[in-house]
């Protein structure tokens, strides 16, 4: 349709700098009308490259739209380049390891986004010495410099004590995540920084985490809001994890507002949609899949990591009742 060569044509679509302005658009034009894609099959065996960046994901973190969230905004960053989103489910509590490693055995990404970062995270010292470019949502401590992009859980818990500390309120408790992530770490410095600045004081959740199943984690609030060492502030680090601690506050008889105040982070608005009370912050999960996907591109394209590493901060939502 062209009138050129198979050679021509070939070159013109990956954009050779042989091959003029007007030739290449000539070409582009024709091969949208005709809906043209290359074939990916032939592309890795010329190449030995997928285009494919591969999204692992635990089909037990679902969070209030998370998925959605983070892969939206990986599509966005992905949009109008070679690469295509793959997303890989995985049961994360059986083997962390096996996503990623079918993934470096196989040879089926040409490279990596991965979630749920523990501090000395074996995935990440896997994809690292393998040599396959990844990019993480979360941060490390193990001492390897890669591309990540994280939420600032330090700032948040810090300023939501301060919030609650405003707010007259003296016993403060914390619905923290999982010990065994890196977030966990950060959320406690700036919970335990901003209790020393102040005269409140941590009232212990125990074993509860944002990982425990929500029945359990109503159940326990509703015990601990009917006891006499009550918390009169709490700080959650989830929007599914709040909605279970607002049941347990008001299955108590308790109300918000009035007896205790919360402080929850949320991916999307709606907590204050249920419940005006709450004072939210808002992490754009959308924002970071953007991140991550860029990051994880211009990582295969051979820009250094630590160039690579990027971190937003909390963002009150402007629906959160005023002091």
């Amino acid at each position: 349709m062209t009138g050129l060569g198979i050679t021509t044509v070939s070159r013109a679509l990956k954009d050779a700098p042989d091959i003029g302005a007007d030739t290449k658009e000539r070409v582009r034009l024709v091969a949208r009308q005709l809906g043209y894609q290359p074939n990916r099959a032939g592309v890795r065996l010329r190449t030995g490259k997928t285009n494919v960046i591969a999204l692992v994901l635990g089909i037990d973190e679902e969070l209030m739209g998370f998925t959605s969230r983070i892969v939206h905004g990986i599509s966005e960053a992905l949009t109008g380049t070679q690469y295509h989103l793959v997303v890989t489910p995985h049961a994360f509590q059986k083997d962390p390891m096996g996503p990623v490693r079918y993934i470096l055995d196989t040879g089926s990404a040409d490279g990596v986004i991965i979630s749920r970062i523990a501090p000395e995270d074996p995935r990440v010292r896997l994809l690292t010495d393998r040599g396959l470019p990844f990019a993480t949502h979360g941060r490390t401590h193990m001492g390897i410099v890669h591309p990540f992009h994280d939420f600032d859980n330090e700032a948040y818990t810090y300023e939501a004590v301060q919030k609650l500390v405003a707010r007259g309120r003296r016993r403060l408790a914390i619905l923290a995540p999982s010990p065994s992530l890196s977030y966990y770490t950060h959320s406690r410095i700036g919970f335990e920084n901003a209790l020393a600045e102040s005269d409140a004081i941590e009232v212990s959740m125990g074993q509860l985490t944002a990982e425990t199943p929500l029945g359990e984690i109503r159940e326990r609030m509703m015990a601990m809001m009917g006891s006499k060492d009550a918390p009169d502030g709490i700080i959650s680090i989830n929007g599914s994890s709040t909605i279970a601690l607002v049941a347990g506050v008001e299955g108590a008889g308790k109300r918000l507002g009035v007896d205790v105040d919360m402080v929850s982070k949320q991916s999307a608005d709606f907590l204050n949609w249920i419940r005006p009370e709450i004072y939210t912050v808002n992490e754009d999960v959308r924002l970071a899949g953007r991140e991550l996907g860029k990051a994880v591109m211009a990582r295969i394209s051979g820009t250094d990591p630590e160039l690579l590493q990027s971190i937003s901060q909390p963002s009150w939502s402007p629906m959160s009742p005023q002091n």
